[in-house]
């Protein structure tokens, strides 16, 4: 079966079953084909990034992920129509954790755009993140080496930048600041 027929939405439960050895994410019913392995300078800023992040949750009750990681974010069992992989998912509630991945809402993702991926991560994902109540997006450019930290207020984003001279804080984690000096080394 081909997972991207034009005009076909797709379920959980047809994302499950491709065994092409190729990666989908599913928004909204509609399949997405991830790109193939990202630059050793997206690899480097996540490694940075999760390395911080794990440094600074150490006994601590969230969890952080990176990609492939399925984010089921509508959370209804096999009719749901969207599976994202951010490229870092945090995810306070241990409720959400199940053999497959987080089912439901995590508390924070972060896309670390890619040339073929940067406008779904800034119009699509953006848009479908802020649906699903995500409290905090950040978008991270690895060629203006900037983030672009969204925070859920009110029902809408309030968008803070940071270049690679900051360190920017993660609102759902109190304390946690993450120095861009260091995920933006070369």
């Amino acid at each position: 079966m081909d997972p991207l027929q034009k005009e076909k939405r797709y379920t959980y439960a047809d994302y499950a079953g491709w065994d092409d050895d190729k990666r989908y994410e599913l928004i909204d019913g509609v399949a997405y084909m991830m790109s193939p392995a990202p630059s050793r300078q997206h690899q480097e800023v996540l490694v940075e990034m999760i390395w911080q992040i794990r440094s600074f949750l150490e006994g601590k009750p969230c969890k952080v992920y990176a990609a492939p990681f399925d984010v089921r974010l509508n959370a209804a069992g096999d009719a749901e129509d969207t599976v994202v992989q951010p490229d870092i998912v945090i995810v306070c509630d241990k409720s959400k954790l199940d053999k497959k991945g987080c089912n439901g809402t995590p508390d924070m993702v972060v896309e670390i755009l890619s040339p073929s991926t940067a406008s779904r991560d800034r119009l699509v994902k953006f848009n479908k993140y802020l649906e699903a109540g995500i409290k905090e997006y950040w978008i991270v450019d690895t060629e203006t080496k900037s983030v672009q930290a969204c925070i859920l207020e009110k029902g809408r984003y309030v968008v803070s930048m940071y270049s690679d001279t900051d360190t920017a804080p993660v609102q759902v984690l109190e304390g946690c600041r993450i120095d861009l000096k260091d995920v933006f080394a070369e």
